[in-house]
């Protein structure tokens, strides 16, 4: 591991900052649209329109370094990013919000995109689950120091807008001034959607479900915490609970993954995960509860998006792995992209806490599925599963794709006998 970050700490710390910038924007608007007086409807718009700019950037940004190359496609959509951060706090409208989330989105996918190529290329096979995990700590990291940044000034002024405006531009430096080579790219065109389904239900599905979930969790997060007059070290405190849990639950989770039925264990954690919303929903109006419910939620959903992808890998080819892992994006991002609208409307019609009415029907949902799903096809022998990777929401299909490789890697090692592995 020590090896590893020695070899990547300057990518990994231009990551973390990136994480710092597109962290504190979503809570920072939703807190600031509150102040502004904008209705909770026209915020679910707002927070939407990202996701909406997300699936795009995953879907354009390749072509885009193909045509012009990795340096210049990060130092532009970079440069795009900090000078929106900085309107945002000018153009305090829903219509100029709506555009630049959709701009932002676009162009942190493509960061991502371009950030997670040269990771994947700077470590060889034998070092990538280090890397991958290095990866998911370093973007928890620094989604929680974004969350903490909010009590440092007036959500109301200029401050918390300019900050991570100027940490996006600081990532710049130890990216771009890195000795990891500019890696070739090559992506892989998508399976068809029809053949993704047919080959897993419960992981199409599953990832549709997670989309509106992640999306409405993270999204509206703020502007339920201002709706429902937390003060803003509380919604500090909140936000990040989400991330304390998924990143202490992540790697037990997968290690439990690994030794019994995936379909059974996404039903326990999907049936945890609703018993959490319920606590957010039922008894939210008390602080620590309301914490309790935010660090079960993170806790499970965060897994559950491994889970799904690691389910999915079950019954795929290795050399449909890659093409699966565009399509499993673009699913989960067409959830994303309902979540927060879906949660905005509810939330309107009952109060904040119709935010964890969403977040639990959708959880409802996805049991009520995986325990259907159970009753159509036996499961599939252990000693014939991949291995769980530990993958982000926020992720791009090219750590997606780095995982699949790697849950590959290792489950085929695994299946080596013991006598093979004695001799190196």
């Amino acid at each position: 591991m020590i090896d590893v970050f020695k070899g990547s700490w300057a990518l990994l710390l231009g990551l973390m900052l990136l994480m710092v910038g597109n962290g504190i924007q979503g809570t920072l608007l939703g807190v600031r649209g509150a102040l502004e007086g904008f209705s909770t409807l026209s915020m679910s718009v707002v927070m939407a329109c990202y996701f909406v700019g997300f699936l795009g950037g995953s879907r354009l940004t390749p072509e885009l370094i193909r045509r012009v190359g990795h340096v210049r496609v990060f130092a532009a959509l970079g440069s795009f990013v900090s000078a929106i951060l900085i309107l945002y706090s000018v153009m305090t409208d829903p219509i100029s919000w709506s555009i630049g989330r959709v701009m932002t989105g676009f162009c942190f996918s493509g960061l991502y995109v371009t950030a997670e190529s040269w990771l994947n290329n700077s470590v060889t096979n034998e070092h990538r689950g280090k890397a991958l995990s290095l990866y998911m700590m370093v973007q928890m990291i620094g989604i929680v120091m974004a969350q903490m940044l909010l009590v440092t000034a007036d959500p109301a002024g200029f401050v918390l807008f300019i900050i991570p405006s100027v940490l996006v531009s600081i990532s710049f430096a130890p990216i771009l001034l890195s000795v990891a080579p500019t890696p070739a790219f090559e992506t892989t065109k998508p399976m068809t959607l029809k053949k993704l389904y047919q080959t897993s239900p419960l992981g199409c599905v599953g990832m549709f479900l997670l989309g509106g979930v992640f999306s409405a969790q993270y999204g509206m997060a703020g502007v339920f915490a201002a709706d429902a007059g937390l003060n803003i070290g509380q919604i500090s405190i909140f936000v990040s609970s989400f991330y304390v849990g998924a990143t202490i639950f992540q790697y037990p989770l997968g290690w439990v993954s690994d030794r019994m039925d995936r379909r059974l264990l996404i039903l326990l954690v999907a049936l945890v995960a609703t018993v959490g919303g319920l606590i957010g929903w039922m008894v939210g109006h008390v602080f620590i509860m309301l914490l309790a419910s935010a660090f079960i939620i993170g806790a499970t959903t965060n897994p559950l998006y491994s889970l799904m992808i690691a389910y999915t890998n079950d019954f795929l080819e290795y050399e449909d792995m890659a093409a699966a892992s565009g399509g499993l994006i673009f699913i989960n991002g067409l959830g994303a992209i309902m979540g927060p609208i879906v949660t905005g409307y509810l939330m309107g019609v009952i109060g904040p806490y119709g935010y964890f009415v969403v977040i639990t029907f959708f959880l409802v949902a996805l049991s009520g599925y995986a325990g259907w799903r159970m009753t159509q096809r036996p499961a599939k022998p252990i000693e014939d599963t991949t291995s769980y990777a530990p993958v982000s929401p926020t992720a791009s299909v090219v750590a997606l794709e780095a995982a699949q490789e790697y849950a590959h890697d290792q489950a085929a090692e695994d299946l080596e006998p013991e006598s093979d592995k004695s001799q190196f």
